[in-house]
C-alpha cells in the first residue's frame, strides 16, 4: 500500500527515522498527515480526500470527529496515535480510529500501510484518548494517590506490583521516568473531555505541572 506522508509540526508518533516515514511516496495512494498541526492541516484542505484510498490523521488525545465531523464526513478518512508515555520512545502500537461511517477498505487500508512498516495496528472507535490511556491513566491515578494516602512507599509498590503481576516497571517509577507533568496533561485532557473522576490528575502530576510551568515562566 503506497502512501505519502505531510508533515505539520512537531509529531509525536514519529518523532525520529522510521519504517514507515522512510518508505512514504509522494505518488502514494493514500495520504498520512502527521505533527501536531496535522487536523488544523486537514480541516484548512491541505489535501483533498476525493480519490485516496485512506487520509489518516495524527491525533493527540482529541477524538477524530473534531476534524471531520462527528454523524458524516469523507469515508475514507481514519485518525491515528502511536501510543507513548511521556519522554520515552513511541511504542510498536498503532491505535487506528474509524467513525461509524468509515469504509471498511479505507480502514484495511491505512492498516496495512501501518503494518508493511512493522507496526502493530488495533482498530478502535472515536473516544478521547482511544484505549491504552483510557485504561492505563485511571491506574496510575489510582497508584498516585494510594502513595499519597501512605498505603506503602514508592518502591515497595512498585516491587510489589511487579513481582505480584508481572509488570517490568513499576508505575511509580515509570511515571517519575517518563515525566509527571505527561500525565498531568493527557489526563486533564481526558477530564474535561468524559468529566469523570477517574481522571482527575492525582495531586503529584498537579505539582510536577505547576513546577514544570513555573520553570519555563
Amino acid at each position: 500500500m503506497s502512501y505519502q506522508i505531510i508533515q505539520r509540526g512537531e509529531s509525536l508518533s514519529f518523532p525520529d527515522p522510521h519504517p514507515f516515514i522512510d518508505t512514504a511516496s509522494s505518488m502514494g495512494d493514500g495520504v498520512v498527515l502527521i505533527g501536531g498541526e496535522a487536523g488544523q492541516a486537514w480541516r484548512r484542505g491541505v489535501e483533498a480526500a476525493e480519490g485516496k484510498s485512506f487520509i489518516a490523521i495524527e491525533l493527540d488525545t482529541e477524538c477524530l470527529g473534531v476534524h471531520t465531523g462527528e454523524d458524516e464526513g469523507p469515508v475514507n478518512v481514519v485518525g491515528f496515535a502511536r501510543f507513548r508515555l511521556g519522554d520515552d520512545a513511541p511504542t510498536g502500537l498503532v491505535e487506528l480510529v474509524r467513525k461509524p461511517y468509515t469504509d471498511p477498505d479505507a480502514v484495511q487500508a491505512a492498516r496495512a500501510a501501518f503494518e508493511a512498516a512493522g507496526l502493530v495496528v488495533a482498530v478502535c472507535n472515536d473516544f478521547p484518548g482511544r484505549i491504552l490511556n483510557r485504561l492505563v491513566r485511571p491506574y496510575y491515578n489510582a497508584a498516585l494517590r494510594r502513595l499519597d494516602e501512605g498505603l506503602a512507599t514508592a518502591s515497595d509498590m512498585d516491587q510489589t506490583l511487579c513481582l505480584g503481576l508481572g509488570y517490568p516497571e513499576g508505575p511509580i517509577s515509570l511515571l517519575n521516568r517518563t515525566g509527571l507533568h505527561h500525565h498531568y496533561r493527557v489526563t486533564q485532557a481526558l477530564y474535561e473531555a468524559l468529566g469523570q473522576e477517574a481522571y482527575v490528575p492525582a495531586r503529584r502530576a498537579q505539582v510536577a505541572w505547576a513546577r514544570r510551568q513555573r520553570d519555563a515562566a
